[in-house]
């Protein structure tokens, strides 16, 4: 079958809609997070995001309304502790990460168990993608994506140098809490298609594969999101026609992306 010949399922439309707007969001902010050195904040909040839909879901509220302030507190939080506690980043990240993942599994084995609804949140449905769901993440993916075109610049000067930009007058803070903001937004949204637990992937490979060729910033999150839009298409298309997990497709043509990148840039070094 044809790529073109996919779109005529509708489930296949809303997914690739949905998709390709979570893949633009996180492979934007992945660039930052990685260069910080923050990049498991989104496996922190991915977990945090299903401890928080077990919860909604035992008490019968829709997951993305009841997670989404959730996952926004926790990433607030998580920045909290890590500017002001001894217990500083990937511990910080551990311990939200644990906790909130114990207490989704405790609740969701008291109520219903792990029903086809939780486990498409914790491993990605391309089936589940309601039309309520495309609506509150093409809302949401748009905000994400106008703030972090709005607000580039200081956000290019925190990235790579917080003590400069708090000596030029920029409020470090607010924006360090904006890429909180972003990143648990992103990771909310992306639930449905990559699963809680895979989204982080989502976040992580695309700028790691682009720094393996690319060097400047501007090149790097250019050539992220379009790296993170192609191999969504791909493992979208490949988990169609031979009907796998769409999730975990896109996680490994994201890794063999990698791989190439990886490969390429040693060669390219070697010859320069």
């Amino acid at each position: 079958m044809s790529f073109s010949e996919i779109f005529q399922y509708d489930f296949i439309v809303r997914a690739l809609i949905v998709g390709s707007l979570v893949s633009l969001c996180a492979a934007l902010l992945g660039v930052t997070l990685v260069l910080k050195r923050f990049s498991m904040i989104g496996d922190g909040l991915s977990h945090v995001g299903f401890g928080a839909l077990s919860i909604s879901m035992a008490l019968g509220f829709a997951p993305l309304i009841l997670s989404t302030p959730i996952v926004i507190l926790a990433a607030f939080l998580l920045l909290h502790i890590n500017n002001n506690s001894k217990i500083k980043g990937d511990s910080a990240i551990a311990i939200i990460a644990s906790v909130s993942l114990a207490a989704g599994v405790i609740v969701t084995s008291v109520t219903s168990g792990i029903s086809v609804d939780v486990f498409s949140y914790m491993f990605g449905s391309v089936l589940a993608i309601s039309d309520s769901d495309l609506i509150i993440t093409v809302i949401l993916s748009i905000v994400v994506l106008i703030l972090y075109l709005i607000f580039y610049n200081p956000l290019f000067g925190v990235t790579f140098d917080e003590n400069f930009s708090k000596a030029g007058g920029v409020n470090v803070s607010l924006y360090k809490m904006l890429i909180a903001f972003l990143t648990a937004v992103t990771v909310v949204i992306g639930m449905r298609i990559m699963g809680t637990m895979l989204i982080s992937s989502l976040i992580i490979f695309p700028a790691l594969s682009s720094m393996r060729i690319f060097s400047s910033f501007r090149s790097v999150v250019i050539s992220s999101a379009a790296i993170s839009l192609i191999c969504f298409l791909a493992g979208l298309y490949l988990s169609f026609i031979w009907n796998l997990p769409a999730g975990a497709s896109v996680v490994m043509v994201n890794f063999a992306v990698f791989c190439i990148m990886w490969v390429t840039g040693k060669i390219t070094r070697r010859t320069a």
